[in-house]
Formats: structure tokens, C-alpha cells, sequence
């Protein structure tokens, strides 16, 4: 049984599980990937947010994944060839794991 959330319910639903996880504008934007994920290629994602948790990272800027990752990884672009980014307007990014 599948069900349709708000993005409101969405981030209730992080919030209430795992609130240090991800910011406000870093759940509209994974919000809006999973929808759009779901549009372009007809697949239901299902709502796991440990699962979630776990395959994505968010970072507030390039420094800030490098002290994770390595300064390997000069761009976006950079890191965009090896996983997922997700561009969070004016904060940041969120990556897949890899």
C-alpha cells in the first residue's frame, strides 16, 4: 500500500525522526528530487527515512564536503560524476553516497 505525502508531511515525518539530519531547505530539495524521480521514470519511492539518512549527506558548501571527501573533488561537476547532487538554493548541496 503506497500513499501520497505533502511536502509538509514529508518533513514532518524527518522531523519527527531524524531532526539533525538535514536542514528545512534540504528537505524541500530532497523533496522535490524524490518527486521528480518519481515523475520522470513512473517508479514509487517508498518513505524510509533511515534509509534516506543513510544514502544522503548534506553539506553547506564545497569546504565542507572536502574535510569529508578530499580535496579530489574541486566542483560540483567533480562530485556530480561520481554520485548524485542535489543543489539546495542558497545553502548548500546534498549528495548520494559513494
Amino acid at each position: 500500500m503506497k500513499q501520497t505525502i505533502s511536502l509538509y508531511q514529508f518533513r514532518d515525518q524527518f522531523m519527527a525522526c531524524r531532526p539533525d539530519n538535514f536542514s528545512y531547505p534540504g528537505l524541500v530539495a530532497l523533496w522535490e528530487y524524490f518527486e521528480e524521480y518519481e515523475q520522470d521514470t513512473g517508479e514509487e519511492i517508498e518513505l524510509d527515512i533511515i534509509a534516506i539518512c543513510c544514502e544522503y549527506s548534506e553539506f553547506t558548501s564545497l569546504k565542507d564536503f572536502q574535510a569529508s571527501y578530499g580535496r579530489r573533488y574541486k566542483t560540483l561537476t567533480d562530485i556530480a560524476t561520481y554520485t548524485t547532487v542535489i543543489p539546495i538554493p542558497g545553502s548548500g548541496f546534498i549528495i548520494g553516497g559513494f
